[in-house]
């Protein structure tokens, strides 16, 4: 052989060389990484500890042995070993300490104690109605001069309002004074006398209708008048103008006393029993936050409103500081709670579903057992348990719903798990015979008329199934006897999984 081959074979030589090499190393490199990913979904978050596997974040009966995201892009929670004991046979559920100070678990005890139990109802402030006085002179005037001028003004009982002149004063004084006079001069004559003294009481009448008064002995004067406050209050309504003619009965000031208002708050007819006159009340205002008023449930009207099924209730309070304006939005807690103590949770201890009532009563060792109660009458932070757990029972008052849907996602997942372990859980699976009379793709549903089927204990008759893919009805035809397969997936749901095409005298729609 030449050199030239010679260093030709040689230089191929060595190429192959490093050829099985890098082959080598490459599936070397394939061995050994699975062990590293093995590594991965067992590392440890939590001071060593294994993990066994991974949930979805919502909830959702989805695990993974590795990490991964969700259609949403939430990555999905490690779960420890020690954590994934779902409820015993006892139905406690166990929470490792880790997680117990990750969910921020309290506790409180159930005790007996006095319940408040109010109702609570919306209203507004208002006016007392007995303490609203109008200003209306009852005979006709010119009003002169305003001495109170603006709505809203304080005024005090006796102060000066305005001053009129009114013509029929001027009447009435002059005959008051004429009558006066005749009776004066007809002394010697008794029946002129009375004659006189009758007009000068009928003079003293009308005025004293007009709320006025003429002392004896008075002189025509000049017609002019001043009206005072009858009370003390506040101007809520002005209609009186420097110059303007008033009319008899006319209101020209309206005066209102605020040193006690009402509240006005509407009860719905479930609380209707438990309200009375004479409760004591609480009212808080949005405008004064942190600060209660005292009150009194004074007057439940006899009417309710059809629209808001709720019935006014009048609370009557002070306000010697005049704070509570009229119109203001208000807040009322009638007590109306009895006097015994009964055993009671906190409010945030019960997890309702609205067909039961649960607790988490804590156990030792991050142990919790829930326990089914019957709720009785529920305060503003506590409520009346009437049986299920005793007084000294520790309850869980913060994270119980999270403590509640873990448990409820272990044992989920765990006959998830289960279903997929034995093929013993799967759905019951029937057979029949029968009549395929339509086929709907869009919607993946056939109606087939089949013969008994004794084991669901169903007579012949024509039903609609669904199809558990669209394959399973390929090939066969509207008006084919057929016999098919189909299981219960849910309760009233029934998916057929195999159809196949029979002969004529082979159906004699039956089924088992």
């Amino acid at each position: 052989m030449k050199p030239a081959a010679q260093l030709t074979l040689g230089a191929i030589a060595v190429a192959i060389a490093l050829a099985a090499g890098y082959f080598a190393g490459t599936r070397n490199a394939e061995h050994s990484a699975p062990a590293s990913a093995d590594a991965t979904p067992t590392a440890d978050g939590s001071g060593g500890k294994k993990i066994l596997y991974y949930r979805n974040p919502m909830g959702l009966p989805d695990t993974s042995p590795v990490p991964k995201k969700d259609s949403m892009g939430m990555d999905y929670i490690p779960v420890y070993e020690g954590e994934d004991a779902g409820p015993d046979d006892t139905g406690a559920v166990t929470v490792s300490p880790a997680r117990l100070q990750t969910l921020g678990v309290r506790t409180a005890l159930a005790e007996p104690r006095t319940l408040d139990e109010p109702v609570r109802a919306v209203g507004r402030v208002a006016i007392n109605e007995r303490r609203v006085v109008d200003v209306a002179p009852r005979f006709e005037g010119w009003i002169e001069r305003l001495h109170v001028n603006a709505s809203g003004d304080p005024v005090r009982r006796g102060q000066a309002l305005f001053s009129v002149y009114a013509p029929e004063l001027v009447s009435a004084g002059s005959e008051l004074q004429i009558a006066e006079r005749l009776q004066r001069d007809a002394s010697s004559d008794p029946s002129a006398a009375a004659s006189a003294q009758r007009l000068a009481e009928a003079t003293r009448a009308r005025v004293s209708n007009w709320q006025m008064k003429l002392p004896e002995g008075t002189k025509a004067g000049n017609g002019r008048l001043t009206f005072t406050s009858p009370a003390n209050g506040v101007v809520m309504e002005k209609k009186a103008v420097e110059g303007m003619r008033f009319m008899p009965g006319e209101a020209l000031f309206r005066i209102a006393d605020l040193s006690t208002v009402w509240v006005l708050a509407d009860v719905y007819e479930r609380d209707l029993a438990r309200v009375k006159p004479g409760q004591h009340a609480t009212v808080t205002l949005d405008a004064f936050p942190g600060r209660r008023f005292d009150a009194t449930v004074a007057y439940l009207y006899p009417t309710l409103d059809a629209a808001t099924r709720t019935t006014p209730m009048r609370l009557e309070l002070a306000n010697p500081d005049g704070l509570l304006r009229p119109g203001l939005f208000a807040h009322a807690d009638i007590a109306t709670g009895k006097a015994a103590p009964v055993l009671t949770v906190p409010a945030s201890a019960l997890i309702d579903s609205g067909e039961r009532q649960v607790v988490l009563v804590a156990q030792d060792e991050g142990r919790f057992l829930p326990k089914a109660v019957k709720v009785g009458r529920r305060g503003s932070d506590h409520i009346e348990i009437l049986d299920g757990i005793a007084a000294g029972e520790r309850v869980v008052v913060s994270a119980n719903f999270l403590i509640d849907a873990e448990s409820n996602l272990r044992a989920a997942l765990a006959s998830f798990t289960a279903g997929q372990d034995n093929g013993a859980a799967t759905a019951p699976t029937y057979s029949a015979e029968g009549t395929l009379d339509a086929i709907d793709l869009s919607a993946d549903t056939v109606s087939i008329t089949h013969g008994e089927i004794p084991a669901l204990k169903w007579p012949p008759m024509t039903m609609d199934f669904s199809l558990a893919s669209p394959e399973v009805a390929k090939g066969i035809a509207p008006g084919s006897p057929i016999r098919f397969e189909f299981e219960q997936r849910a309760p009233g749901e029934f998916a057929i999984t195999r159809i196949e095409a029979a002969t004529p005298a082979s159906t004699g729609h039956k089924g088992h």
